[in-house]
């Protein structure tokens, strides 16, 4: 086979094709003489972000009862003796944007009347969904959710709009999109990403940044930040800030596409992981940070750590005696911001470093001027603030409608038995569950709060499944009995009394919303006591529609066969009622395919890119790998049929192209959208061949009857994969290209690369 090599082909073509070239050049100057005038304090406190409750008048950093104002004391000792140049997050509650823009604009004034260089502060928060930490901002699906619209352009309009919406808090930087691949089937923060797939997640990933950021960052976009480089999503058993047993030729192969992609569409910064890899935590590792992210990968931004990991180094990691020596580790390693955040002792701790020639001051210089870099092209130099008088379509009907598309591309219908889907208004309906009367099932974590369980900070114009459902058809038609709390369930007897006055049975189950640490999990399944629910009510012999709100896949096989539909829902945020009951009602059309592979049990947790040795047992047979329901599955009222597969050329050198037609009809009286997909799979290679892969996606419009051609083009690069040296290559042989409904339809060709044009 002959073999050709990537390495030096494959990043000409990175930075050929890199729209967001370098326009630092404007800039220099001013950081040069910035860097020349300030001291080495100075330019340990840009290095240095604290949050914003250190700065306030409460007494503990986190306090219930805090209210965010700033105390004047504290601020000139942050900003004015430890030149504190960076801030991030909130307290407890979500603060309204005038009481943000209050908050920052004290401090950027603070700085700029009572600082030597007047450098604006640059404040950081997680706008993951949103602007999901200002009180009344649109909320919209979690980026799982997202993901399952596979829709490009949708995931940048929600990007625009969640820039707009912090710009209108005064927050010009959003520590966001989460470009992890989630392998972990139990790991707690796989609704954060966008899936398990490298191209997909790189897609989406893409498309956040094109639509929230651009290379000169105007007052409607915010600075970006790629997180959380890298592995994150595939610690050994799925527990949050532990460790990956991952080589260098599988984190190049599936783990890096993402943050190539954010890197290569202009992506301002990069978040580095709490994890570690083979044992070495993230935000220590010299190699990945400096050696490849910044060398190799040529990535000019700043690079930030996440949470306290400075301080886990020590308390946690174990590789650090000390918190000094952690300083040391994390600078050395090449972070340039440090999020402390609870005090500056970092800042001292980098000072004595550098007097003692540990730490170079090159290593400062160069932190210092990525940090200066990215607030000039903010403008914060010259505009400081954005006033929220300025963005009247904060919360918007347009964003709020934005926010239903985005779910009524989401929601994916797994199971319709009989097509009991969609149901008839003249229909009694019986609803109950856990997330049928709640907002914070349907809203998850990093709503208002951290956890997104505290339910006084819910909107009250948002309307749950079960207000939705009743404006729909009437208060009369619909009966209710949440049945059930979290963990508990109340009357068995009264649920299946009530249940019995219904022509439908909905029920709502939730995981409760969580992240980071509190969402480890030992089991991935609901609780008994929800599960016991639908048990309960299969026995009333009343057809169930089964809704889950979740971030993780958790098991529901044991009442798989007992319900006649299945919706999944992810975490689709408070705006999401309307959209639901409209697919529920054949209102609009599901179009939603599942962005990871929805597993039988926890034992059977293998992503749908595994090797075919992987799959397969001794014998032959096809085993290992049996999911409840396929990666990119999803059903519609449409019913499309996918008719041929046509490859212009069967046949192709280093130096050509093949154009691809897929032939689809939708064969049914909906209006619908169908995602078209395309999957690789390598005949032989020399490293075993993953089964398949996806290389191309797009969402196409059907009408009643209609047929469509959807045309792709692919290149030699496409089959390129990482090779036991850890270098691109592809090889010449045979392949297949494939596309289908993910269950029962498979269309596939067969074509060769050779040597010859």
């Amino acid at each position: 086979m002959m073999k050709y090599n990537l390495y030096i082909i494959f990043f000409l073509i990175i930075f050929s094709s890199n729209k967001h070239e370098k326009i630092n050049n404007s800039f220099d100057k001013k950081i040069d003489s910035l860097l020349m005038q300030m001291s080495l304090k100075e330019k340990i406190g840009q290095m240095t972000q604290i949050g914003i409750p250190a700065i306030c008048v409460q007494k503990n950093y986190w306090d219930y009862m805090d209210t965010l104002v700033i105390d004047t004391k504290k601020l000139n000792f942050f900003t004015n003796v430890k030149y504190v140049g960076s801030f991030v997050g909130k307290g407890y509650y979500p603060p309204s944007k005038y009481e943000y823009f209050n908050i920052i604009s004290q401090i950027q004034n603070y700085v700029a009347n009572n600082s030597r260089h007047k450098i604006p502060i640059l404040y950081a928060t997680d706008g993951v969904h949103g602007a999901n930490y200002t009180k009344n901002s649109t909320l919209f699906p979690h980026q799982i959710g997202m993901a399952a619209t596979w829709n490009y352009e949708l995931i940048k309009d929600v990007s625009k709009v969640t820039a707009y919406e912090l710009r209108a808090s005064n927050i010009p930087w959003n520590l966001a999109p989460t470009a992890d691949i989630s392998w972990q089937g139990r790991w707690g923060r796989i609704c954060e990403t966008y899936g398990e797939d490298p191209y997909l997640v790189s897609m989406m990933t893409k498309a956040f940044i094109e639509g929230g950021t651009s290379n000169e960052i105007n007052e409607f976009e915010t600075a970006l930040c790629a997180k959380h480089f890298i592995g994150y999503g595939g610690s050994q058993y799925g527990n949050d800030r532990k460790n990956a047993f991952i080589s260098e030729r599988f984190l190049r192969q599936y783990y890096l596409p993402p943050f190539i992609s954010a890197i290569n569409n202009g992506v301002q910064s990069i978040m580095i992981s709490s994890g570690m890899i083979n044992s070495i935590p993230c935000h220590t590792n010299k190699n990945l940070i400096t050696n490849i992210l910044k060398k190799e990968f040529k990535f000019d931004g700043v690079v930030i750590s996440d949470w306290g990991d400075m301080q886990f180094l020590k308390d946690f990691h174990k590789t650090a005696e000390n918190y000094k020596e952690a300083t040391y580790q994390i600078i050395n390693a090449g972070i340039d911001i440090c999020m402390v955040p609870y005090d500056a002792s970092f800042s001292d701790y980098l000072f004595e470093l550098v007097n003692e020639k540990r730490i170079p001051i090159s290593r400062i210089n160069d932190a210092v001027r990525r940090i200066l870099k990215l607030k000039f092209k903010l403008n914060l130099f010259k505009v400081p603030n954005t006033n929220p008088n300025n963005y009247p379509r904060f919360q918007s009907k347009t964003s709020i409608d934005l926010s239903y598309k985005s779910v009524s591309e989401s929601v994916t219908l797994l199971k319709n038995k009989k097509k009991l889907l969609p149901i008839n208004q003249n229909k009694k309906v019986f609803i109950t569950g856990v997330a049928s009367n709640s907002l914070n099932y349907l809203n998850g974590p990093w709503s208002r709060t951290w956890s997104g369980q505290d339910t006084i900070y819910n909107d009250s114009n948002k309307n749950t499944i079960l207000e939705c459902i009743r404006n729909k058809i009437g208060r009369e038609n619909v009966m209710f009995n949440n049945g059930v709390s979290f963990d508990e369930v109340k009357d068995y007897n009264k649920i299946i009394s009530d249940s019995k006055k219904s022509d439908i049975i909905i029920v709502c189950l939730g995981e409760k919303p969580s992240t980071e640490r509190p969402s480890d999990i030992k089991q991935l399944s609901f609780p008994k006591s929800q599960i016991n629910l639908v048990k309960t009510l299969s026995k009333a012999e009343i057809p169930i529609i089964l809704l889950l709100f979740e971030g993780r896949t958790l098991n529901i096989t044991e009442i798989e066969p007992l319900v006649d539909a299945i919706i999944m829902c992810y975490y689709p945020g408070d705006n999401s009622s309307d959209a639901i009951i409209d697919l529920i009602y054949g209102d609009i059309n599901f179009s939603g395919k599942l962005p990871y592979t929805y597993h039988k049990s926890l034992t059977t947790t293998m992503p749908y890119i595994h090797t075919i040795t992987d799959r397969s047992d001794n014998y032959g047979g096809y085993t290992d790998y049996d999911p409840l329901y396929q990666f990119g599955y999803g059903l519609s009222y449409s019913n499309f049929q996918y008719d041929s597969i046509y490859l212009n050329k069967k046949r192709i050198s280093i130096s050509d192209s093949i154009q691809v037609k897929v032939k689809i009809k939708n064969n049914s009286k909906y209006n619908g959208k169908e995602v078209v997909q395309l999957y690789l799979q390598d005949e032989y290679a020399s490293i075993d061949p993953d089964f398949e892969k996806l290389i191309r996606f797009k969402k196409v419009d059907f009408k009643p009857m209609e047929t469509k051609i959807i045309s792709f083009t692919i290149y030699p690069k496409d089959l390129s994969f990482i090779n036991y040296d850890n270098t691109k290559i592809i090889e010449n042989g045979f392949f297949y290209l494939k596309s289908g409904d993910r269950k029962n339809q498979i269309i596939k060709e067969k074509f060769k690369l050779t040597d010859y044009d």
